[in-house]
């Protein structure tokens, strides 16, 4: 079953005289029915985190519209237990697909520090423990910097596609550094202490449309966008 619904509230508008048999005709009809697949667009995004699903909406354009997981009846915590950010997106996707039947993409983030060898990476989520405390987790990255020089880091996502049995991967990367503290109350997760490449303030400084604009996540939808709409 496929969940990515493509609805047309009008049929083409085609005058009747037409016989459909001119190659102006049927190049007619394909340039229409390909541009209605981007129409009333609904694909289930395989997350129960809600501010991710806000995050990503906000960037989608309106024809697109995200199904959230409760709404096809699935309430259980997905596995993310892979050893690679990529892996975990695959795992997240393959899921949905497999057990509820539908199309879908799922994403996974990992900021990944230089000095410590790419900690936390794929266990960002729930790096000082499985509580998944966002505080915790921050305090646990100042505190393995506190007496580092070389505060580089980078945040990536990969979103996984599962679309009419093929599958796509998007990455997204921003590069930037850790804050010696923490600043900012928009965003969440790692966001009060990263500041973006070219930036006096950090991602929790930003409102969702600049740090969409620039983000890890952002950067990955915008090549999701772009290949639903081809």
């Amino acid at each position: 079953m496929s969940f990515l619904q493509l609805t047309t509230a009008k049929k083409p508008i085609i005058s009747s005289s037409l016989n459909y048999t001119s190659p102006l005709d049927f190049i007619t009809l394909h340039l229409y029915y390909s541009s209605i697949r981007t129409l009333n667009m609904k694909i289930v995004f395989a997350t129960n985190n809600k501010n991710k699903i806000l995050e990503v909406q906000q960037m989608l354009p309106p024809t697109i519209e995200i199904i959230n997981l409760e709404s096809i009846g699935c309430f259980e915590e997905i596995p993310e237990t892979a050893s690679t950010i990529e892996e975990n997106a695959i795992m997240k996707a393959n899921y949905v697909t497999q057990k509820y039947g539908y199309d879908c993409f799922a994403d996974d983030t990992g900021l990944e520090v230089e000095t410590l060898n790419g900690e936390p990476g794929v266990y960002s989520a729930r790096y000082a423990g499985e509580q998944r405390n966002s505080e915790d987790n921050m305090n646990k990255v100042l505190d393995a910097l506190s007496n580092q020089s070389n505060r580089k880091a980078q945040f990536k996502t990969v979103i996984a596609l599962n679309l009419k049995g093929e599958q796509q991967l998007f990455t997204g990367i921003a590069r930037g550094e850790i804050t010696l503290e923490k600043t900012g109350n928009q965003g969440f997760g790692y966001d009060p202490i990263f500041k973006p490449e070219g930036f006096e303030v950090t991602f929790a400084q930003l409102s969702l449309e600049e740090k969409g604009a620039i983000s890890h996540r952002g950067k990955a939808t915008e090549q999701l966008i772009s290949f639903l709409k081809n």
